[in-house]
């Protein structure tokens, strides 16, 4: 058996895999900043957190969208647990501001 480290089409795609990550890392942190933005104007209005039918449409829109191949079930529970993750950070990062 040869060792799995060495092997250069093995270390291409985990190179491809980091920079995904990485791209991924962004997007999600950006994607936070947003929604600090957005629970900061909520909270100075008055309007709750969190709204269950956005995001259940959300979770439908991106579940249209889905080409594949990570299946339905799992792209909304995923999701579900990035909102929830998302919501409870922004209300953290308000918290400290």
């Amino acid at each position: 058996m040869s060792d799995q480290g060495s092997d250069p089409a093995v270390q291409a795609a985990r190179q491809r895999i980091s920079a995904v990550d990485r791209e991924l890392l962004e997007l999600l942190n950006e994607r936070l900043a947003l929604v600090r933005d957005l629970h900061a104007y909520k909270r100075a209005q008055g309007y709750a957190m969190v709204d269950p039918a956005r995001e259940a449409r959300v979770l439908d829109e991106l579940v249209a969208a889905n080409p594949g191949p990570l299946r339905d079930a799992e792209l909304r529970t995923l999701w579900a647990d990035l909102l929830t993750l998302l919501t409870r950070e922004a209300a953290r990062l308000l918290d400290e501001a």
